[in-house]
Parts: C-alpha cells; structure tokens; sequence
C-alpha cells in the first residue's frame, strides 16, 4: 500500500469508531420516537414509510455526488442486504408493540453475541481473545440490563426482538463482506429501496393496515426516516470498510444505553441497581477493544 493511502486508511479507521457511536445515539433514540408513532400506524407500513423516506432523501442526495452505477453485481448485493434488513426492522418494529422502548432496545444489542457465532461458522475462525473478553462482557451486561426477560406482558414482544437480533447479525455479516467490494453510495441507496419494497409489500399481506395521520406519526417517520436510516446507513456502509463486523457490533452495543436515556426522558422509564450495572459492562466491554490496543501501542519499546 502507498504511504500516502496507508495514512488515509489510518485516519478512516479513527474516525469509524465515533461515525458508529454517532449512528448508536440516532438508533437509541429511534426505538422511543418509533413507540409513539406507533400508535398512529401499523408496524410494516411504519417500516415502509420510514425506509420510503430514506429512499427518497438518500437518492436526492446522492445524485449531486454524480451518476450512480448500478451493475448486476451490486443490485444482487443489495438485495439480499436487504432481505436482512426487512427481516430486522419488521420484527423489531412489530415487537415494540408489545414491549417497552429500553427492553427492545436491550435486546436488540443481543446481536453482538450472534455476530462473533456467525462470523466463526462462517468464516471458520474464531475471534481474539479481547474481542470475545469483550463480547462476554457485553452480554452480561445485556442481561442485566433485560432482566427479568419472559414476564407475561412482553414476552411476545421480547421474543420477535431477539429474532431481530439475529437478523441484524446476518446483515452486519454481509455488509462487512459487501462494502469493501461494492461502491458506498449505491449499496447504501440499493439495500434502502429493496427494504422499502420488501415492507411495502408484506404490510398489505402480513398485517391489517392501520394509518391515522398525525403530527408524531410523521415526525417519527421523518426522523428514523432521515438520521435514523438514510444517514445512518451511509455511515455505517462506509465505517465498515475501515472495521470488523466483530468490533461494529461491539461498539452497537451501547445502542440499548441510549434507547434506555432517551426513554427515561420521555417515559421515565428507570433502571434498578442490576440493570445500571448491566450498562456499565457494556460500556466496559466497548472501551476494553477500542483502548487496550491503543494502550498497548503506546508502550511499545
């Protein structure tokens, strides 16, 4: 690699980490503006709105970028990205109906477990030794932070989340594997569409529609819509040439921890002493792979 494009590739892996927390921020604060929109709207026409939205702003503006290429090669990529992606965001949003804003939340960051699972029966190959410390961490923490799980009035709610959890997995897995060999702008804006299709859809079929238009419904749709998806994604697709998939679902763990602050502040949804602490070894789990490298760099001799 030339010097001038290993000091670029440097400084793009510094700047992954904060892009990712940035993205984690936008998605915590989803799952509360989701919760009142849905009482407006049926979950997959929400999920069709929302990725109807992003459609439309994410091709406005990438346009200005220049004509977008869109080979075979990469409709295919970004299809089956989006298959995941449906898969996450349907059954995520009709959970939600059924559970609170933070336990969603606290168990959608179980995919950092099935990431690393995947990622070895896949690639056939474990991860370090920090990152699965890392991962053990997170997952306590996760625990603690969604117990007690399976209480009568959400566990229906609690068990669509964690087949969410899986989906979004798959599709950290493939977007790992895509966005070093497809261009950033149409992979974002082709697994975007194909989701809107795909929710579009399965909302007629899967679901009795239900739309009541309001203020809050169309001002979360916007939001999710905008920094919740479009730029949410085109960050991440970038972000994830410069990281693993392991680390991107390591540093998406602190996404529970936003979805509960962002609760608390509308809801007063309030954490115990075992969910508080669950937040702490997340957090821990999150600084113990981003620092200790650093760390050890600096004492090199």
């Amino acid at each position: 690699m030339p010097p001038t494009q290993a000091v670029t590739s440097s400084a793009s892996s510094r700047w992954a980490t904060p892009a990712l927390l940035a993205i984690c921020l936008a998605w915590g604060a989803g799952f509360t503006v989701t919760k009142s929109g849905l009482e407006d709207v049926s979950p997959l026409l929400f999920v069709a709105l929302r990725f109807g939205v992003a459609t439309i702003v994410l091709w406005l503006g990438l346009r200005l970028r220049g004509p977008l290429h869109l080979p075979v090669r990469t409709l295919r990529a970004g299809f089956l990205l989006a298959l995941a992606l449906f898969g996450g965001y349907a059954f995520q949003t009709v959970g939600l109906r059924y559970t609170t804003p933070s336990r969603s939340g606290f168990l959608t960051g179980l995919f950092i477990v099935f990431v690393p699972m995947l990622a070895a029966a896949v690639h056939r190959r474990m991860p370090s030794v920090l990152e699965f410390g890392s991962v053990v961490l997170a997952l306590l923490g996760m625990l603690l932070l969604s117990h007690p799980l399976g209480e009568a009035d959400t566990f229906q709610g609690d068990l669509l989340t964690l087949i969410c959890a899986l989906c979004y997995s798959a599709h950290i897995l493939a977007l790992g594997h895509f966005a070093r060999h497809h261009d950033t702008r149409s992979l974002t804006l082709l697994q975007i569409a194909f989701t809107f299709l795909l929710s579009l859809c399965f909302c007629f079929w899967l679901e009795p529609v239900q739309y009541t238009g309001s203020a809050s419904l169309w001002g979360a749709v916007l939001f999710t819509g905008v920094f919740a998806t479009a730029i949410a994604f085109l960050v991440q697709t970038w972000a994830q040439q410069h990281t693993s998939p392991t680390r991107t679902a390591l540093i998406f763990s602190m996404e529970p921890v936003f979805a509960w602050i962002t609760a608390f502040l509308v809801f007063g949804e309030m954490l115990g002493g075992l969910a508080a602490l669950g937040a702490v070894l997340i957090l821990a789990g999150v600084l113990v792979v981003e620092l200790l490298p650093t760390w050890n760099r600096s004492h090199e001799i």
